[in-house]
C-alpha cells in the first residue's frame, strides 16, 4: 500500500460478463480461467476441484456461458444439500404413482437440463448406490425415471465440483473408480485465496461495495492497516469467509471509513507447529475457533454457522466428523485430526 487508505468503487471488479462475481488478477487465478476458456467450447466433462468457499459454483456458471450451451438451460443440483431418500428422484424424476404421495409426474434435474448444463455441486456426497445410474448417464445420456420402464434420452453437458479429495474415496471404496475417471476427464483446480493474496484487495474493494450499496451505508475508504490484515490472513473458508466478514464489517460502520473486526482474526503465527497442518488440521481449528467465538451457538444470524458461511445442518456435519466438541475447547492446534 502506498497510500493510507483505500477508496471504495462504484462498481465491482470482474473479469468480463462470461466470468461473472469472477474477482482477480492474480497468476493462479489467470491459470484457472485459461483452463475454464479451453474447455467451454467442448462437450467435455469437468471436474472442479478445491476447498470450500472458492467459487466452485462461479467456475461452473463461467464454463457454461463460454459454452455453445449458452443459451440453454443451466441446472445446478447440491448433492450434499438433499436426503438420501429424494436424491434419486430429484435427479432422475418419477411418474404418476411411482411411490406414495408421487400424485403427478416430475420431471429430475437431467430432463430439466436437456441441450443445456447441469452443475453437480458436492459430487462427493453423491452415495455408493447411485453411483452406478449416475455412471449410465455420463456414458449413455438415458435413464429411467422411477416408476418408468422407458428410456429417456438426454443431451446434457456435465461439470461437477467438489472439496473431498475423491481419488483417496476411490482407494477407500467409497466412491467409485468408473465414476471418477468419467468425471475427471478435464479436472479443474479452483485455488484457496491464501494462494491468490494480491487479489484479496479487489475482492474486498467489491464486496464493500457491494453491501454499501444494499444497505445504503456512506463507507467511502478503507485503512491501510485494515487491508493489510485481510490480505495477511489466511482465510481458510477463502473467498465466501472474507465476503461474509466484509458484510458484518459494514454493518459495523456508520461512518465513512471502514470499521473492521480485525480483534477476531488469527495474528500470523499463532500455533505454529514442526510440520504442516492438514487441511482437516486447519478446519478443525477454523471451526473450533469459531464456535469458541459465539459461545457454541450453532444456528441463527449471530451464530457460528453464519460467521463460516455454512449451513446449520453441513457444519453440524463437520464437528461430528471432525470431532469438534466442547472437550476441545482448551485445545488450540491438535496434533492430529483425521482427514477421512
Amino acid at each position: 500500500m502506498t497510500t493510507t487508505e483505500e477508496r471504495v468503487p462504484q462498481h465491482s471488479d470482474v473479469m468480463c460478463d462470461s466470468f461473472e462475481g469472477i474477482i482477480g488478477n492474480s497468476l493462479p487465478l489467470r491459470r484457472t480461467l485459461d483452463q475454464v476458456v479451453t474447455v467451454a467450447s467442448t462437450d467435455s466433462t469437468v471436474l472442479i476441484e478445491g476447498e470450500t468457499g472458492t467459487g466452485k459454483e462461479l467456475i461452473a456458471r463461467a464454463i457454461h456461458n463460454l459454452s455453445p450451451r449458452s443459451d440453454q438451460n443451466y441446472v445446478r443440483f447440491n448433492c450434499a444439500a438433499i436426503p438420501l431418500g429424494l436424491l434419486e428422484s430429484e435427479l432422475f424424476g418419477y411418474e404418476k404413482g411411482a411411490f406414495t404421495g408421487a400424485v403427478v409426474r416430475k420431471l429430475g434435474r437431467f430432463e430439466l437440463s436437456n441441450g443445456g448444463t447441469l452443475f453437480l455441486d458436492e459430487i462427493g456426497d453423491i452415495p455408493l448406490e447411485l453411483q452406478a445410474k449416475l455412471l449410465r448417464v455420463l456414458q449413455e445420456q438415458e435413464f429411467e425415471r422411477l416408476g418408468s420402464n422407458l428410456t429417456q434420452k438426454v443431451d446434457v453437458r456435465i461439470v461437477a465440483a467438489t472439496h473431498r479429495n475423491l481419488k483417496q474415496m476411490v482407494k477407500e471404496k467409497q466412491f467409485r473408480s468408473d465414476l471418477f475417471f468419467r468425471l475427471s476427464v478435464f479436472p479443474i483446480f479452483v485455488p484457496p485465496l491464501r494462494d491468490r493474496r494480491e487479489d484479496i484487495p479487489m475482492l474486498v474493494r467489491a464486496f464493500v461495495g457491494n453491501y454499501v450499496r444494499r444497505m445504503g451505508r456512506r463507507v467511502e475508504t478503507i485503512p491501510e492497516e485494515t487491508m493489510s490484515a485481510l490480505v495477511e490472513h489466511d482465510w481458510p473458508g477463502n473467498v465466501r469467509e472474507l465476503q461474509n466478514f466484509i458484510e458484518r464489517a459494514v454493518i459495523l460502520s456508520p461512518g465513512l471509513v471502514l470499521r473492521a473486526p480485525l480483534e477476531g482474526l488469527d495474528r500470523p503465527g499463532e500455533c505454529i507447529s514442526s510440520a504442516p497442518k492438514t487441511l482437516a488440521q486447519m478446519e478443525f481449528d477454523h471451526i473450533l475457533q469459531a464456535v469458541k467465538e459465539t459461545d457454541w451457538v450453532i444456528g441463527g444470524p449471530m451464530g457460528a454457522a453464519t460467521k463460516l458461511g455454512l449451513k446449520r445442518t453441513t457444519l453440524i456435519a463437520k464437528m461430528r466428523k471432525l470431532g469438534v466438541s466442547r472437550s476441545n475447547e482448551a485445545i488450540s492446534c491438535p496434533a492430529s485430526v483425521s482427514s477421512s
